[in-house]
């Protein structure tokens, strides 16, 4: 018989690969990073009379601590989550 493995590669287990579009999984600590680097840089640029770029550099300072503390948040907040939630199975002895 032919090898008919062209026909259908999900059935094979072959699934493709998303090389072009892959998103990098910044911890909270690299972004709470990069919001106070981006806070200096736009102050260091706002000192050598660069208005603009300082604002466009200053202005991603905001989402980038914004999105730190809701990673943060998030994850505190799904530990005490486990911590507490019971599994759904009482024993009464």
């Amino acid at each position: 018989m032919e090898n008919l493995n062209f026909i259908d590669p999900l059935l094979h287990g072959i699934t493709p690969e998303k090389t072009n579009n892959k998103i990098p999984n910044l911890s909270a600590k690299q972004l709470a990073c990069a919001g106070v680097s981006s806070l200096i840089v736009g102050a260091v640029l706002k000192k050598a009379g660069q208005n603009k770029a300082a604002a466009l550099i200053g202005g991603l300072a905001l989402p980038f601590l914004a999105s730190a503390a809701y990673k943060q948040f998030t994850k505190v907040s799904k530990a005490k989550k486990e911590l507490t939630d019971s599994s759904g199975i009482e024993y009464n002895h």
